[in-house]
């Protein structure tokens, strides 16, 4: 059971990420022109700087109640290496320039021209939040979380934990399960996971590469972690292979017609009475406070498939095939669970 003194390193832990990441913020902010509004938004409230935190405060004192009923444990550290936070801020902040240009520039400086064709699908080839070289480059991949970071002023790594609550019940008398995590990224949700269950079998998928070798770096310290290149529409594992999947903050950078070819590889590969644990943003009427920021936020941080994510019936999307379950809002995101049925 946690102690006081764990709840005092907690708070001061987290403080130190908002401070840090937040006021990066803050500062990329000032340094940086904002996209104008469109028509269609103007004059439409969006929350302002108090909401915001306090928004992001009630998700930290979520995570520590989740804590303190044994979902998961404290995570480590809190900016971990400061040599390597105050690197992330150097990068991020030298790259600065180059998202600029884009956010403000032509519609083809915001395309990956310079990769082979046909090695990616084309909806790949973007430049996804204004970043140097998309997903397709070391640079890109080592920069990646310190800016997401930036982006949800230290709450991106909370956002997700959250996910470690309905994938708890998913693993509840399985010790053999078999974990799938569809589009992995750089692979820090895998790191939470190895850290509360070290023995679980994981697999990472990604298409890139270069990111799992950031992926393969955070996972060195545990064994049965497989991570394997590939697309989440064409997946190369065996029918009914993986007891639960989980699936973070990739559907938004889907098309609509790849979404469903996911839906479907996802539910070929989970096996009956699996549990998917699916987190991604928030969509209109969850937070009716936010749906101006929902809507502007394709505009101002290129997310070109974002507009169609937000109208999609998650519910829906997922049927027949997967019975709706537990559903949490998480800030900016928010947590379900669908049951593969038998």
């Amino acid at each position: 059971m946690p102690s006081g003194l764990d709840k005092f390193a907690f708070d001061a832990a987290q403080a130190a990420r908002v401070s840090w990441f937040f006021g990066q913020k803050l500062l990329a902010a000032r340094v940086s022109r904002p996209v104008p509004l469109p028509e269609r938004l103007r004059g439409r409230p969006m929350p302002d700087r108090r909401r915001i935190l306090a928004d992001l405060w009630t998700l930290i004192e979520q995570d520590w109640l989740n804590i303190e009923a044994g979902y998961y444990a404290p995570p480590a550290g809190g900016l971990g290496s400061p040599f390597k936070a105050i690197r992330g801020a150097i990068d991020f902040f030298a790259d600065l320039s180059a998202v600029e240009r884009r956010r403000h520039g032509s519609q083809e400086e915001r395309i990956l021209r310079e990769v082979p064709s046909g090695t990616y699908p084309r909806y790949y080839l973007q430049k996804f939040h204004f970043q140097s070289d998309g997903y397709l480059s070391s640079a890109s991949a080592e920069r990646y979380d310190h800016q997401v970071e930036v982006l949800f002023g230290g709450a991106a790594a909370v956002m997700r934990r959250q996910a470690l609550v309905p994938l708890k019940a998913a693993l509840a008398g399985r010790p053999a399960a078999k974990l799938l995590d569809v589009g992995c990224g750089t692979g820090h949700f895998l790191r939470e996971v190895k850290a509360n269950y070290p023995r679980l079998d994981v697999t990472g998928l990604d298409l890139s590469a270069h990111y799992l070798a950031v992926a393969r770096r955070e996972l060195r310290s545990w064994s049965r972690a497989r991570l394997v290149v590939g697309a989440a529409e064409t997946m190369p594992f065996a029918d009914g292979q993986f007891d639960a999947i989980t699936c973070m903050y990739m559907f938004h950078e889907l098309p609509s017609g790849v979404r469903r070819s996911v839906v479907g590889e996802i539910r070929r590969v989970l096996r009956p009475g699996g549990m998917l644990v699916f987190v991604d943003s928030l969509q209109p009427g969850d937070e009716p406070d936010y749906d101006a920021m929902l809507d502007y936020f394709p505009v101002a941080f290129h997310e070109p498939y974002y507009a169609s994510y937000l109208r999609e019936d998650l519910d829906r999307l997922w049927s027949p095939g997967f019975t709706p379950g537990e559903r949490m809002p998480a800030y900016f995101s928010k947590v379900l669970s669908y049951r593969r049925e038998l």
